[in-house]
Order: structure tokens, then C-alpha cells, then sequence
């Protein structure tokens, strides 16, 4: 399944089908609960017409604060309401002290920090009686670093039993600004744990620096990474993340066509060879 994250920018295409026909959707739950009137309206029509997945972004798994139960007591009533099975957010932190930080900052990478992370992680799967899928996320500098990326990331899945939304343009991001292989980085993961995958576009700034935007088209070395990766993992939905900067309809069509023709291409003929 392709997917494509549900924008107010072009709203009123996912109703009518015409020019965009995405297999699923995605939204922030922050932006749509506790809605009515016309959005409400237009959100239900959403959940009638395909499958939605919730992507956050105000958890903050990473904050040494504690888990928000005012929100997460709203967050699990969209959830149950939308009878959404897949929730996924960031492995970063976004607020501390109550203070929003307005941003995806790095967590360190850490002993320490990983099982302050599983223990929220645990406890949030706890209350919402559901899987919790967590996405590696892009950064521009490590913090206080003591473990690989790969490693901390892994033990984290491993340990708190959560899933991995594995976002392929972040690594592909963090690669070349750090200078490291995304493809070996990608075999160090937990790939059996990937319930779901983040295609996107970047901008390059600088000779040696990226920028993880949402807000260009997806270059060809990231639709490589993706092939690449690919077979190596059991069949996932797949979502288009295209957040401003947006195209013609036709053009965010055209990737999510060139998405589809990949992966019938790749897990097609790995179903095939199974059978």
C-alpha cells in the first residue's frame, strides 16, 4: 500500500478521488483532536473512504519529563474512535519542563537514555493497548553520544517490544551529513520490527549538508536506498511525506506511481520466489 499524508492544502482531492488515489492516509492526531464543524466533517468523510495511520508529533518519548496523561487519555479516544492500529512517532524529544521546544531534538545516545526511553515506551503501549511505532529521526549533530545510532535504536525496539517506522530519507539525510554507509547503517536495525516505511524529500543547503525538509521531491539515490531496502524486509505500507512546498496533483500522483511500481516489482517477485 502507498499512502499519503492528509493535507489541509489539498483537502477537499482525498474527498473527491479525482486527481490523487492514495491507499491510505496519515495525520498528526494534535491537529484534528477535539475538532468539529466543518473540519470534523471533513476528516469523517476521510476515515469512511480509506485506512488511516496517526503519526505524532508532540509525544516527546525522548523528555526526561513524564508521560502526559491528559493527552494521551484524548489521544486514546481518536485512536479508538478512528479505529486507527498504527501509531507511530519520533524517537526525539520536543518539549522538557512542560516548555515546547517547537522542534525534533536528538535524544543521546546512550545507555542511560535508551532505558529511560523503553520505560516510557513500555508504559505508553500499556495505556493505549496497542503497538507503539517508533521513527528514527533525521539530526545535525549528535549529543553526549556513548553507543552507535544503530545500536541505541535497536535496543530500544528490542527491549520496549515496540515496532520501527523506518523513515528512508532520514537516513539517507544523516549518511551524508555524518558520513556513513545508510545501507549499512539499515542492516544494523531490527528490520523484522518495521511496520511501516517514510519516503520523503530533502534540500541540500551546503557541499556537506542536508536538510530534512518534506518540502521536495523524492531524488533518485533515495529511491535507490529504498529499492535497496526493500528486500530485505517483509511487504509494509509505504506513505509520501510531503508536508509544504506542494506540487501539482499530478506530481505527488507520479511518485506515489513510482512508489507502487517499485515495490510490486520487488515484493512481488520475493512473494513469487517464496512460493
Amino acid at each position: 500500500m502507498i499512502g499519503l499524508g492528509y493535507r489541509r492544502d489539498f483537502a477537499d482531492e482525498f474527498i473527491e478521488g479525482n486527481n490523487i488515489k492514495p491507499d491510505f492516509v496519515e495525520f498528526a492526531p494534535e491537529n484534528w483532536m477535539n475538532i468539529g464543524g466543518y473540519w470534523k466533517k471533513q476528516i469523517d468523510q476521510i476515515a469512511e473512504r480509506y485506512p488511516i495511520i496517526c503519526h505524532g508529533l508532540s509525544l516527546s518519548i525522548g523528555s526526561p519529563d513524564p508521560l502526559d496523561m491528559n493527552f494521551l487519555k484524548k489521544l486514546k479516544a481518536f485512536l479508538n474512535e478512528y479505529k486507527i492500529e498504527i501509531y507511530s512517532e519520533h524517537l526525539s524529544f520536543a518539549k522538557c519542563d512542560n516548555a515546547h521546544l517547537y522542534d525534533l531534538l536528538p535524544i543521546p545516545f546512550r545507555e542511560d537514555a535508551a532505558k529511560h526511553v523503553i520505560q516510557k515506551i513500555k508504559q505508553l503501549q500499556d495505556y493505549l493497548e496497542r503497538p507503539f511505532v517508533m521513527e528514527n529521526v533525521s539530526y545535525y549533530t549528535p549529543v553526549a553520544a556513548e553507543m552507535s545510532e544503530a545500536s541505541f535504536i535497536s535496543t530500544i525496539v528490542k527491549e520496549s517490544g515496540c515496532q520501527l517506522l523506518l523513515d528512508i530519507n532520514n537516513v539517507y539525510v544523516n549518511g551524508f551529513n555524518h558520513k556513513y554507509d545508510p545501507k549499512s547503517f539499515i542492516e544494523k536495525l531490527p528490520l523484522d520490527k518495521v511496520a511501516y516505511i517514510h519516503m520523503a524529500g530533502h534540500e541540500q543547503i551546503e557541499p556537506d549538508l542536508i536538510i530534512d525538509t518534506h518540502g521536495e521531491a523524492i531524488i533518485d539515490p533515495v529511491y535507490d536506498l529504498f529499492e535497496w531496502t526493500i528486500e530485505k524486509i517483509k511487504p509494509v505500507p509505504v506513505l509520501l511525506e510531503r508536508d509544504f512546498n506542494i506540487p501539482e496533483m499530478e506530481e505527488l500522483n507520479g511518485e506515489m506511481n513510482r512508489l507502487r511500481s517499485i515495490t510490486n516489482l520487488k515484493w512481488n517477485k520475493k512473494n513469487e520466489l517464496v512460493a
